[in-house]
């Protein structure tokens, strides 16, 4: 057996492993979604608890009205919630925009913290914790600048967060509200809905394992206060925060009906960047963890590290060998003597991811078809490609701030205004139709 057929093993064999451990946890997601989508999730409490609504906000002018409209028009208890906007150290007009909209609502209900340069522009995390300080809420909510959530979210997620005491967060779900407005959102709506949020559900299901999204979430403030707030060196602050509340004990919940909806990159360059960021915070978090996967103790939270682990290690060194090889086919500098076999793997695969893709999409309204079977298909040979360079990128960039002792600064996502035809603008120039909420 050469080392090409070796190669072409570990890579079918990795992949497999892990189209198992996703059909394993889709499954489970997709049990889990049926249970809660058969009540209306609600768990009436007789005293509801003074929240306080986080929004980290960075130049985001663009649609910080919109958002901050949406945040109160909640259907919790008017008297029994604020919102927080930590207007960090923009340069465009968001201070102004702020300013009018604390004319409008009750300045005690809207709260606008303005940072400099010298206070913010630090990343979300030191945004996160500036306003904290300010907080009145013993249940803390956090929604990014662009987010217009359901307005029965956040009852949602504080309802079950107070039921259950063992619970030290509940993170809700989020949809993609521009879908429509490039191929690249129609594969980012299926990657958040397939990965961000059935497995999510999977995993609290068989495990009662979730991760924080960053976003349309709610966590009790004694377990902030606890751990001394949010970790400025972790760019994936929602992941690393997650961990440590495993390790205090708690449980993370989902809750499906608990909806919001956010705007996705539309352009591949602000993509790129975006998830590199991603990719570069969830490194860390994963070396910050690995050890606990050896340590009994750490509990359930060890199989979130592995499964971080067989992520960023198994499909990335896979992916890498089955382009390898491909590649190496193509040229004619190398033959795989296995090849009628593993062609059948290879096929056997594809099919199992579409049909894994399809399962996850069958809850969701408008989702299923033979549209989205033909993108996931699609997605297989362009956009796994790309999160490939994402990844090998981000560790390069991790090891370079590492060595060269770089500070952890804010790289914000550029957003779009959305005219009320639909349409999705970048600096004022119209670019692409914008998908509509349901």
């Amino acid at each position: 057996m050469s080392a090409i057929d070796i190669l072409s093993l570990y890579a079918i064999a990795a992949i497999w492993i892990l189209m198992i451990i996703n059909m394993v946890l889709s499954t489970g997601g997709f049990v889990y979604y049926m249970k809660v989508y058969s009540t209306d999730g609600r768990i009436p409490l007789k005293n509801y608890p003074m929240v306080s609504v986080l929004v980290p906000a960075h130049n985001e002018g663009i649609v910080i009205e919109k958002t901050v409209s949406s945040l109160m028009k909640f259907s919790y208890p008017k008297e029994k919630y604020e919102v927080i906007v930590i207007n960090d150290n923009s340069s465009d007009n968001s201070a102004d925009i702020l300013a009018n909209m604390q004319n409008v609502y009750d300045r005690e209900r809207l709260i606008v913290i303005n940072t400099d340069s010298i206070t913010g522009g630090k990343g979300k995390s030191n945004a996160l914790n500036i306003a904290l300080k300010t907080a009145k809420g013993s249940v803390i909510a956090v929604y990014d600048a662009d987010n217009t959530p359901e307005s029965d979210a956040l009852i949602l997620l504080v309802e079950n967060l107070m039921a259950d005491k063992r619970l030290g967060a509940v993170i809700g779900k989020f949809r993609t509200r521009n879908r429509n407005a490039s191929i690249l959102t129609r594969f980012v709506n299926i990657e958040t809905l397939a990965y961000q949020c059935m497995n999510q559900a999977g995993r609290y299901f068989f495990f009662k394992l979730c991760t924080i999204p960053g976003t349309n979430f709610v966590i009790r403030r004694e377990i902030l206060e606890k751990m001394g707030g949010w970790d400025t060196k972790a760019l994936s602050e929602d992941t690393e925060i997650s961990f440590r509340i495993y390790r205090m004990g708690y449980y993370i919940k989902m809750m499906p009906l608990a909806v919001t909806w956010e705007q996705e990159s539309h352009l591949l360059g602000v993509w790129f960047r975006q998830r590199t960021r991603w990719a570069k915070g969830n490194f860390y978090v994963l070396v910050k963890n690995f050890k606990y996967i050896f340590d009994f103790s750490a509990g359930p939270m060890r199989l979130d590290v592995l499964y971080y682990a067989l992520v960023y290690i198994l499909m990335l060194s896979a992916l890498i060998c089955s382009d390898f090889i491909f590649i190496l086919g193509i040229l004619g500098w190398a033959h795989v003597n296995l090849a009628g076999f593993s062609t059948l793997l290879w096929v056997m695969a594809i099919v199992v991811f579409v049909v894994n893709i399809m399962v996850t999409l069958a809850p969701e309204k408008n989702e299923f078809g033979i549209v989205s079977a033909g993108l996931a298909f699609l997605m297989l040979f362009t956009y796994s490609k790309l999160w490939v360079l994402v990844v090998i990128k981000a560790i390069f960039m991790s090891i370079s701030d590492f060595i060269f002792k770089k500070e952890v600064k804010w790289d914000k996502t550029v957003r779009y205004a959305e005219t009320s035809g639909d349409n999705l603008q970048l600096n004022g120039i119209d670019n692409t139709r914008s998908g509509k909420m349901r």
